[in-house]
């Protein structure tokens, strides 16, 4: 470790000093000055936060580094303005441009409009033959975490209830794919601000939320996306299976009630999950969420051996419904450890 590494990696306690009678002050290390640029004389900025910290920083502008960023697009796929100006988007920044040597198509234009559309905030303000730029125009002000996050939970719960409703005949679900659009956009808006988080400590003011409490919303939205994409593969395995038998006393009809059965109780631990983390002090709720859990993994695992050993059609596509109520329930699992952990740091 250099010595400015080590300098930077031990605290220091100063006083705070009276000087007149308005004004405090707090001396900084002179090898801490040096190691960031600062002289004798140099202005500095002080930034007040909502979460109890004071930032002194040498640059005046906090989270500055995200102001904008400007992508060169070298493929003439669609695919490649898409991906630039969704990463781009994610990571944080909050205004984007694109721009190329060789010119945009009219195609690559259409398709970060479209983009544009879909991400939560966003509007093309500049689109020309070989510049296309995007501003996030929403005020995290504006932005709840936590309603977005409840959002979230009640979309991708409904995609899966609904997919597993056709493996069972009940119904079809042709919609489910459509709204895992909708899921991505929440979760896309959720990350913007929780990367932009890490670096704008004004963010937190904004969004009116700890750096904790943003954190374990990002992690959970994270989770919750996951159950949406299984919903997803459900949806499409239930495409291709046969109509069930009706009869409940012979398989598969047997078997196709207690998927869904397992379906339900997965969907309880992701609910009851997500619930303990928005409630933030539930930990008897998220150790049920985990108790539920485990049982729900064991009746997957014992319904897969019966499939195997009963081997009725459409075992193999059953088997992998299965398999996604198995990463249901461990994805709400994942959640309920993160209830957890918050309510233990709430004992402190």
């Amino acid at each position: 470790m250099n010595d400015n590494a080590a300098t930077n990696a031990k605290m220091q306690t100063r006083k705070l000093q009276k000087v007149g009678g308005s004004t405090f002050t707090v001396s900084v290390p002179k090898r801490w000055a040096r190691a960031h640029g600062l002289e004798a004389g140099d202005d500095i900025h002080l930034h007040g936060h909502d979460d109890g910290s004071l930032v002194v920083r040498s640059a005046q502008m906090d989270g500055g580094d995200l102001a904008n960023v400007c992508i060169a697009v070298r493929s003439a796929a669609n695919d490649a303005v898409e991906r630039a100006l969704r990463a781009a988007y994610v990571t944080g920044f909050e205004e984007i441009e694109l721009v190329t040597d060789d010119g945009f198509s009219a195609d690559q234009r259409r398709t970060a409009s479209s983009l544009a559309k879909t991400l939560v905030g966003t509007e093309v303000i500049t689109e020309s033959e070989d510049r296309i730029a995007v501003r996030n125009l929403l005020d995290p002000a504006d932005v709840s975490i936590r309603q977005s996050l409840i959002q979230l939970q009640f979309v991708s719960l409904s995609m899966h209830r609904a997919a597993t409703a056709a493996v069972a005949g009940d119904a079809t679900a042709d919609h489910v794919p459509g709204r895992d659009d909708e899921v991505d956009r929440l979760f896309a808006m959720i990350t913007h601000h929780f990367n932009r988080s890490l670096t704008d400590f004004a963010e937190l003011d904004h969004l009116g939320v700890g750096r904790t409490e943003l954190f374990e919303c990002y992690l959970t939205a994270r989770q919750l996306e996951r159950v949406a994409d299984h919903a997803v593969e459900i949806a499409r395995i239930a495409k291709h299976l046969d109509a069930p038998d009706g009869d409940e006393a012979n398989p598969p009809g047997q078997i196709v009630v207690e998927i869904e059965a397992v379906a339900e109780q997965a969907r309880q631990v992701v609910e009851d999950a997500t619930d303990a983390v928005l409630d933030g002090d539930a930990a008897e709720a998220a150790h049920r969420a985990l108790d539920l859990r485990d049982e729900t993994v064991a009746e997957a695992e014992a319904l897969d051996r019966a499939l195997f050993e009963q081997a009725p059609d459409d075992a193999y596509r059953l088997t992998r419904v299965l398999d996604s109520l198995v990463r249901t329930a461990e994805y709400g699992g994942n959640v309920a450890e993160l209830a957890v952990q918050s309510a233990v740091r709430s004992w402190e």
